[in-house]
């Protein structure tokens, strides 16, 4: 039996030693999601049979003597919208479920080099629009901790899998919080890179200027290690950074080593809002108590502007929707509506048969906010606000090496709560948002449970291409807890 706290690391390291094999490993995970996955709904195509012989090679390897990878045998997951040459690549959509994509992502190729063993695709909100996963076009996901309650989003099915230990390690990407808030929600480890840390080639896009690829795992130095192997350069991604701007880190090498003089930014906008739940607030400012036992310095700083993040980025997301969803239009790709009244018919039926509410809603809001007459008001002055608080966070960082707040104001809520009211659902990125539009790195970490036993997540955030001293923060707190030693009863 493979130990349900056995880390994607500590996995590598036995399967590199030959104290256990890849296959064996393989099998159980494998045993695993079919044990769990009709009570937890995480995968939308599992590859039992590739993942099998991915393991074996990987075995072969370790028995001949051969240099392997850095994720040697370990098994993973991928959310849904990252292109792969085998299976579909749905975004969990009607509108792409048939799609084949003719290539891999930069990450599936980052991957298939480090010699990790892909097990399947996640459940997502539809093309990553959405906070909860309850918007998935093609099937439910619920949280392992209590299937109540929803798993967060749009990544909710890399969260789920991970929290259920039905995978090492996932891949998700978060466009306005869709990594860190479900970490929060499944009670698992969740990092978004700096904008360009890592390649978004082969990402189906949702908004290109905020979205970004990264890891869901259960600890800290596994989070690293992901890092490692996505992180880089990559020349067909305009938006990635070359090596001589930021160049890439061993993200593991330092990993134990604390932050001496550790100044710990408190941004009181995050604490006084409205709608922070008093458990959450307690569990994080807990936590920061810890850093403060650990030594650091607590400095208030002001974030003026971050309480318009919510108004600009769904002005500036929903205008590079509308754009980069429009080529989903029953002729070039996705979804073809059944014997079209003629050439005008095919474009409208099959968006209105392939697209969801909440998609269809965020193309609406986007088209609004570029058309003429409006681009100004609305799209222009947004673009305006995101760099007043980009402008926040830079002076923030002047003063401390990472501010610290909750991920999401509440624990995860009860399926189906938020559902028919938008504007309460946006609200649930209250803490996120900011931080896509900054273009800087956040990571969310388990920091204790509420009443109910659902699990907290706290945020720490730090400058631009400071993932190595954000991770090496954040294993500061993880050491000296073990909030994410916990698991779901499955």
């Amino acid at each position: 039996m493979l130990p349900d706290n056995l880390s994607a690391l500590q996995l590598r390291d036995k399967i590199r030693a030959g104290e256990i094999s890849s296959r064996k490993a393989t099998d159980a995970v494998l045993a695993r999601i079919e044990a769990r996955e009709s009570k937890v709904g995480a995968y939308l195509s599992l590859f039992a049979e590739q993942a099998r012989s991915q393991a074996a090679e990987v075995d072969r390897k370790v028995q001949a003597g051969e240099p392997v990878g850095a994720l040697a045998g370990v098994p993973v997951a991928l959310k849904d919208n990252m292109c792969t040459h085998f299976g579909a690549t749905t975004c969990a959509s009607k509108m792409l479920e048939h799609f084949h994509a003719p290539y891999n992502a930069h990450v599936v190729e980052q991957l298939f080099q480090a010699d990790a063993v892909i097990l399947g695709k996640t459940n997502m909100d539809e093309f990553a629009m959405g906070s909860s996963t309850e918007n998935s076009g093609l099937k439910e996901t619920f949280n392992p901790w209590d299937a109540t309650r929803v798993t967060g989003g749009s990544s909710g099915g890399s969260a789920a899998a991970v929290a259920a230990r039905m995978c090492c390690a996932a891949l998700g990407s978060d466009t306005g919080g869709s990594i860190r808030q479900p970490a929060s929600f499944c009670g698992v480890v969740g990092l978004k890179p700096t904008y360009g840390r890592v390649s978004r080639y082969g990402l189906v896009a949702y908004g290109s200027s905020l979205d970004q690829i990264g890891p869901l795992t259960l600890d800290v130095p596994d989070a690293a290690l992901m890092l490692n192997i996505i992180a880089g350069h990559d020349a067909r991604d305009s938006t990635s950074v070359s090596e001589d701007m930021a160049p890439k880190e061993d993200y593991l090498a330092r990993l134990e080593e604390p932050v001496e003089e550790l100044k710990i930014g408190i941004v009181r906008e995050f604490f006084e809002g409205e709608g922070l739940d008093v458990q959450v607030k307690t569990a994080v400012e807990k936590a920061i108590a810890a850093y403060k036992d650990m030594g650091a310095i607590l400095v208030e700083v002001p974030l003026p502007h971050v309480k318009y993040a919510i108004a600009a980025y769904y002005l500036i997301a929903t205008a590079e929707a509308s754009s980069n969803l429009a080529r989903y239009d029953g002729v070039h790709y996705g979804h073809r509506t059944a014997n079209p009244a003629d050439y005008i018919d095919v474009y409208m039926s099959s968006r209105a048969e392939g697209f969801g509410p909440e998609v269809k809603r965020r193309i609406m809001l986007g088209t609004y906010a570029l058309s003429a007459g409006y681009y100004d008001a609305y799209y222009l002055r947004a673009l305006k606000v995101r760099n007043l608080i980009r402008r926040d966070f830079e002076n923030a960082f002047q003063q401390v090496d990472c501010l610290i707040c909750p991920t999401a104001p509440e624990p995860p809520f009860k399926r189906g709560a938020k559902t028919a009211d938008p504007l309460t659902m946006y609200l649930t990125d209250v803490y996120t948002i900011a931080i896509n539009l900054a273009g800087i790195p956040g990571l969310s970490m388990p920091c204790g449970f509420t009443e109910d036993k659902l699990p907290i997540g706290m945020q720490i955030l730090s400058q631009p291409f400071s993932e190595a001293k954000l991770l090496r923060i954040a294993r500061m707190y993880e050491r000296a807890t073990d909030w994410h030693m916990k698991q779901p009863n499955l």
